[in-house]
């Protein structure tokens, strides 16, 4: 069972739980959405309001589902799912009823966004910009490593009207 609680009052590292533990990015509703394990993201406060940062390179299904939504939403999970996190990373929606095959119960969040009851924690955002990384302002050795394709990232920005945890 998740529980509302103030984003103000979450006690996490955003470090350890983005880069390490992974996340989820969801968007679409309960009958069809789209998930994807995340490691790259942010937390913080901007327009006076505590804001998410979530990136997906263009060839991810799950963007077409965040791009067409309003609301989309982070979700943290134990070490127990570790299995489910990496195959939502590594299988696309495309090919694959990722939610089905990971055991994942669907639930919804503000504006109807959907989450999975399993996750130990939720972020509910309501997206409020969506910008693709240009080119021209990211290092050279950065590109080098990170984007020999060309595939930049679009960087959304989502302020976070609901945070759940597990009770």
């Amino acid at each position: 069972m998740l529980k509302k609680v103030d984003p103000k009052e979450l006690e996490f590292n955003v470090f350890s739980a983005i880069g390490d533990q992974w996340m989820l990015i969801t968007a679409g509703d309960k009958e069809q959405c789209n998930t994807m394990t995340a490691s790259w993201g942010g937390l913080g406060i901007l327009w006076g309001a505590p804001m998410a940062i979530a990136y997906i390179r263009p060839q991810r299904y799950t963007k077409e589902f965040v791009d067409q939504e309003e609301y989309f939403t982070l979700s943290f999970f134990g070490k127990e799912y570790r299995q489910q996190l990496n195959l939502c990373g590594t299988k696309s929606g495309r090919d694959v009823d990722k939610v089905a095959e990971c055991g994942f119960t669907v639930a919804t969040g503000a504006g109807g966004a959907p989450y999975f009851e399993e996750a130990e924690m939720v972020l509910v955002c309501h997206k409020r910009m969506a910008q693709r990384l240009n080119p021209s302002y990211i290092p050279e050795d950065v590109k080098e490593k990170w984007y020999q394709e060309g595939d930049y990232h679009t960087m959304y920005l989502g302020e976070i009207v609901e945070a759940l945890i597990h009770q």
